[in-house]
């Protein structure tokens, strides 16, 4: 005898499948690490030292790094924080100017799209040249590369507007503030989110360069220094602690992004 289906049973909430894709997504990255780490294990026994050295004594080194060099990591991500808040805050306001003010949007777009066309490398020379100071340098670096990402974005997030909902919204006669305030920047912040989750491990990678080639401090400076030495547990140490800032950095911006966008219903494909 077939049991009838209650059709009134609750679906599962969205809670339960996001936390049914977080332990699936946290699985995975256990297995891959644990696989790495025997990897490394097994190169470790055929290569020397200097090549792969064992994983205890990488382990040993990221030890050494939290305890006598961690000034380091926090310059680093101090480096890294302030420069991708200045580079949304400027390049959110060009892309604003970009899509709201029609004179100067050739313009703008026109420099915005050359920058985005100069190699990383060519800045990072062009600082070391032009600014004495080693904090202007890297601050110099990393915003003329990630202020384009965004005055991008956010002026296509403007063309993507609907032109019904713009229609709508004027026949309130607004005003231009409350336009912006209103309809454009509640329309952008997802825009702004989505570079940012897109953009800040490159931002990461970019500020350890920066840092390796033009000061002596932070994390790529010591990356450096490593090398230097020869000392490939450095390099290794340093490089999985470079991975776990930007893991940490990629939290708060998802975090942050469920703050904000919160009043945003979840679609579920099926």
């Amino acid at each position: 005898m077939n049991t009838p289906v209650d059709s009134t049973s609750p679906e599962p909430s969205a809670a339960a499948g996001e936390r049914n894709y977080f332990k699936r997504d946290l699985f995975a990255s256990i297995v891959i690490i644990a696989a790495i780490i025997f990897g490394m294990e097994a190169w470790s026994w055929v290569a020397p030292v200097y090549i792969m050295p064992p994983p205890e004594l990488t382990g040993i080194e990221i030890i050494r790094i939290l305890a006598e060099d961690y000034v380091h990591i926090f310059t680093t991500i101090a480096r890294l924080i302030f420069a991708v808040a200045f580079s949304l805050v400027v390049g959110s306001v060009i892309g604003a100017i970009m899509g709201m003010y029609r004179p100067a949007e050739p313009y703008l777009k026109a420099i915005v799209v050359i920058f985005t066309g100069v190699p990383a490398l060519s800045w990072m020379l062009f600082a070391i040249f032009w600014f004495k100071g080693t904090e202007t340098r890297v601050f110099f670096i990393l915003g003329v590369i990630l202020i384009p990402f965004y005055a991008l974005n956010v002026y296509d997030g403007i063309k993507a507007l609907s032109t019904d909902l713009i229609e709508v919204v004027e026949t309130f006669r607004p005003s231009r503030w409350q336009v912006f305030r209103l309809l454009i920047l509640p329309h952008v912040v997802p825009y702004i989110l989505m570079t940012t989750k897109s953009i800040i491990g490159y931002a990461a990678r970019m500020t350890a360069f920066a840092e390796l080639v033009s000061v002596n401090t932070g994390m790529g400076a010591r990356m450096g220094l490593a090398q230097d030495e020869l000392n490939m547990e450095g390099v290794i140490g340093w490089t999985i602690l470079l991975v776990i800032v930007n893991l940490g950095v990629q939290a708060i911006v998802a975090w942050a992004e469920k703050r904000l966008l919160k009043w945003r219903p979840e679609v579920s494909v099926r």
